[in-house]
């Protein structure tokens, strides 16, 4: 199996309210001594199921955006909870790209990969790399049927790559502009 870590085993909601809470958005400083801390509680269900596959031979490859500084506090957090294959030898983090179609690539090379689990597409394929909206929802309906049966995903209403198409990933947006291409593209009654 080759999962992604944040909001896929772990829950960063503390994180996102205690910076709502100050009226703040993500900032990288804050989110890394956050990691560091290694407090986040796991996602539902995901720890049962983890330790599930890995009594069955199941061997887990966690594949992750996090950077290399976050090594340390991250497999602390995933150790809490007595995860299989909490390892340097089964981390990896983001090196030079945020794809992560090279380090699932890496794995593949020793292993049959039988489950992906994720909060984005692109955990699951480079098909869903900084794609425009369009160009993602005729991918996602191309390979509908892997859905529930080799990719598993966990809605992340929070942020994501969903969320940067709409801004065609344009990350220098203001909040209030991002709020104005919101209103421009959902449909609401």
């Amino acid at each position: 199996i080759i999962t992604d870590i944040d909001e896929t085993i772990l829950d960063n909601s503390a994180y996102e309210v205690h910076q709502t809470l100050q009226g703040k958005d993500y900032e990288a400083q804050s989110w890394f001594e956050y990691s560091s801390m290694a407090v986040s509680d796991t996602v539902p269900g995901v720890a049962s199921f983890l330790k599930y596959a890995a009594s069955k031979g199941i061997t887990i490859f966690y594949v992750t955006n996090l950077e290399e500084r976050e090594r340390k506090g991250t497999l602390t957090n995933l150790q809490k909870y007595n995860l299989p294959n909490v390892d340097d030898a089964h981390f990896f983090p983001k090196q030079n790209s945020s794809s992560k179609e090279d380090r699932r690539l890496m794995v593949a090379k020793t292993h049959d990969v039988i489950l992906f689990l994720g909060d984005n597409l692109a955990d699951f394929s480079s098909m869903f790399d900084k794609k425009p909206m369009d160009e993602r929802l005729q991918n996602t309906n191309a390979i509908a049927s892997e859905f529930g049966n080799r990719f598993i995903i966990i809605p992340n209403p929070v942020y994501g790559d969903w969320e940067s198409s709409l801004y065609k990933f344009n990350y220098g947006l203001s909040a209030a502009q991002k709020d104005s291409v919101i209103k421009t593209i959902f449909k609401y009654y």
